[in-house]
């Protein structure tokens, strides 16, 4: 297991490698060279797990990735102390190099893509025993630089495409949004071809051909492109890839138990085994800061705080049984939940103001507070979504009949009745079951980083109509101006040294 993966990673030459100057004859042990590094199969492995380290840095996936997707999205806000950075969760950017809101994402990804780039550049010509390995290694860099180019894209749209190992004088050019959804097409296909379908237990974690087809869905359906991603969703469902179900509890989707399980389509690895910062030092940590910016207050920094409307969502609904749904005491911290579930709030009655609630997904509820090194990995794509995504697809392809079947069998594992049962008034109507998915989708998947490009995908950003409903339950959206706010601005610094790059329209 994720142990494993994650001292494996740690292991890692984290070098930045420069090129070695020939006048020079004297080399400096502590500061490997390219032509030093790429030399063994064993530097090829440490040059990949360099990759993966990036999911610890602040500007990814340890901490500022679920301020732009989940705060900036109709499901959270921020009410924090810091207002520049609130500011940024409800589209008031005035200072473009704001470093936590803007500039710090964009480097770690681009530092991400920059270690896929060397990758990709230098193991080709490294001699392996088993070119098989060395075709999977590649494999595992062109899915995580289509990973890093999809999230780019998804926040900032004209982004630079770079694909060699850049230096600093280099001045990419931009391109296109379409451009870069086609590179990352490219990648994913390549990665799909040489990743394996599944790993060993010493490298789950590991991108999969699943993993693959798993992102260029999610990349297609951006596009709308509704074949081509129904095609890459039947490979997970009931295709030779088909090796993933739900798993029978809801919650262990989000706790430390039962981690890389049946329900996992990929997921990011979190540990707790070194207590450092998130730079590049030996003990830099391994885990996320998420639940300490999105606890409660006096537990955590509480900078990161859910909109109450979705607790009404989930009540708006019985199971089965005439119970709440089930899902809402996982996902959500909020004044009811002793009383409907007999939960505590990190082991408190509730104590916070009563239109106050708070994201508890992966918050660690068997403390009394949270703290920087939450070791709980993080799905990043999970099955669950997956059955929900090809819902979505069939009935974008008016096989809306045949999409009841994958929303059934997510609510079924909740205890809700079958979605025609329901809410027998959706028929075939394509844009009633829609509008029906999209709160299915918030009920399932709520605070797990998809609802940006859910709103995106939906076209709910691309009219002031649309945005003056989703106003109605998030009043951040009153800031929205439509053809601006859609993607963030550039970082300044980096329009300004590059006279190949125009900041975004509308800025």
């Amino acid at each position: 297991m994720k142990k494993i993966i994650i001292l494996s990673i740690l292991s890692s030459c984290l070098l930045a490698m420069t090129s070695c100057n020939d006048d020079l004859d004297v080399q400096n042990p502590n500061s490997l060279t390219v032509d030093q590094f790429w030399q063994t199969p064993e530097d090829a492995q440490q040059g990949v797990n360099s990759i993966y380290a990036m999911f610890y840095k602040d500007g990814t996936w340890a901490r500022w990735m679920y301020f732009r997707l989940d705060l900036s999205s109709d499901e959270g806000f921020s009410k924090s102390p810091w207002v520049e950075l609130a500011d940024w969760t409800r589209f008031a950017y005035i200072n473009y190099d704001f470093w936590e809101g803007n500039n710090v994402t964009w480097r770690d990804n681009y530092k991400a893509i920059f270690r896929a780039n060397q990758v990709l550049a230098y193991v080709p010509d490294i001699e392996f025993s088993d070119e098989n390995k060395k075709q999977e290694l590649l494999g595992e860099a062109k899915f995580l630089r289509g990973l890093y180019y999809y999230y780019t894209a998804l926040l900032w749209e004209n982004i630079p495409i770079i694909l060699d190992p850049s230096t600093p004088s280099d001045l990419p050019e931009q391109a296109t949004l379409e451009e870069v959804y086609a590179q990352i097409e490219t990648d994913l296909i390549d990665a799909f071809n040489a990743l394996p379908p599944q790993w060993d237990d010493a490298n789950l974690g590991r991108p999969t051909k699943g993993a693959a087809q798993a992102v260029l869905a999610k990349l297609y359906m951006q596009q709308h492109e509704w074949e081509k991603a129904g095609t890459a969703l039947e490979y997970l469902i009931a295709g030779e890839g088909a090796h993933y179900s739900l798993v029978n509890n809801f919650a262990d989707n989000f706790t430390s138990e039962n981690e890389n399980n049946s329900e996992s389509v990929f997921e990011i690895q979190y540990g707790d085994h070194n207590l450092g910062g998130t730079g590049e030092t030996q003990d830099a940590a391994v885990s996320t800061t998420r639940s300490q910016f999105f606890a409660p207050r006096n537990i955590g920094w509480s900078d990161g705080q859910a909109r109450f409307w979705l607790v009404d969502a989930f009540k708006q609904e019985k199971t089965a049984e005439g119970e709440i749904d089930e899902r809402l005491r996982y996902s959500l911290y909020y004044p009811d939940l002793t009383a409907d579930f007999g939960d505590l709030i990190y082991g408190r009655e509730w104590e916070w103001n009563d239109d106050e609630t708070w994201f508890r997904k992966y918050q660690r509820n068997d403390r009394t507070t949270e703290d920087y090194f939450n070791p709980i990995n993080y799905r990043l794509i999970r099955y669950a979504d997956i059955l929900l995504r090809y819902a979505e697809v069939l009935n974008e392809l008016d096989r809306t009949s045949e999409a009841y079947t994958y929303v059934d069998q997510v609510r079924e594992r909740s205890g809700m009745r079958p979605l025609a049962e329901a809410y027998p008034a959706i028929g075939n109507d394509k844009q009633a079951f829609l509008e029906r998915l999209k709160i299915e989708r918030v009920l399932e998947l709520v605070g797990e980083s998809v609802r940006w490009e859910d709103l995106k995908r939906w076209g709910d950003l691309d009219t002031q109509e649309a945005v003056n409903e989703i106003a109605e339950r998030d009043p951040d959206f009153d800031n929205f101006e439509v053809g601006k706010h859609i993607r963030m601005p550039i970082p300044l610094s980096d329009v300004n040294n590059n006279p190949n790059l125009e900041q975004n329209p509308g800025y």
